[in-house]
């Protein structure tokens, strides 16, 4: 089946510029949006499959779109991009089933590389899984669906299948910490951190949580060494 067409919503001129040159490899229909209110009204006439959404913009901003987007398209998918290096709501993004994040600077084969997976996702068959990299992806899935729980259980899943990799045991602390259970989710953020010293979106999240810090969580990057977090 043919892929939906993607909304590219970035107040910057350049940014959308780049989107769109990126994902002509992909072959797939782009369409801009200069802020959130035009996004919502091209998403009222056209049926996008996903959103290239940028959170800091002039007026409504990312957050709310994305509120609004949950409310009347929950299936269309998402993916965050920001120019900063924490996301400051991110626990009301991922409640609203943002899992997907992308930083500035970024380079074209980096957002194809996202986006493929991200598209990819609903092809995967559950009952089938049983490598670690398909858990992580189904774990996304179930958070952007915003069964929580289910996604808990593919992303132990994932560390069962292998546990020397830092994103799984960081995502599962992301989503004990957003069911409250904050030492847990310390004690995996740890879990991540001795296995990649280093790895900035568990220590970014463990330093939030213990000393205080303001800024929001850190999800990582899907299948990226540690060397290439940013």
């Amino acid at each position: 089946m043919e892929a939906k067409p993607v909304l590219i919503v970035d107040d910057e001129k350049n940014i959308r510029l780049t989107l769109s040159r990126a994902l002509e490899a992909l072959a797939l229909e782009t369409a801009t949006a200069v802020n959130g209110e035009e996004a919502l009204s091209r998403i009222r006439e056209k049926d996008f499959g996903l959103v290239l959404l940028d959170l800091k913009m002039p007026g409504m901003d990312g957050m709310e779109v994305l509120r609004r987007l949950r409310e009347a398209r929950p299936d269309i998918k998402v993916i965050i991009i920001t120019a900063h290096g924490t996301i400051e709501s991110a626990v009301e993004a991922m409640k609203l089933g943002a899992v997907d994040f992308m930083q500035k600077p970024f380079a074209p084969k980096e957002i194809r590389e996202l986006v493929r997976k991200v598209l990819s996702r609903d092809a995967l068959v559950a009952e089938k899984a049983g490598d670690y990299g398909s858990h992580v992806e189904l774990a996304k899935r179930a958070i952007a669906n915003r069964q929580f729980d289910a996604a808990q259980e593919h992303v132990r899943q994932a560390i069962a299948a292998d546990a020397t990799k830092p994103e799984a045991f960081n995502l599962l602390g992301v989503l004990l910490e957003m069911a409250g259970n904050r030492l847990e989710a310390q004690k995996n953020y740890r879990a991540a951190l001795a296995l990649a010293p280093g790895y900035k979106p568990a220590e970014e999240n463990l330093g939030r949580t213990v000393g205080g810090k303001g800024g929001g969580f850190r999800l990582g990057k899907s299948e990226h060494p540690p060397e290439d977090e940013a």
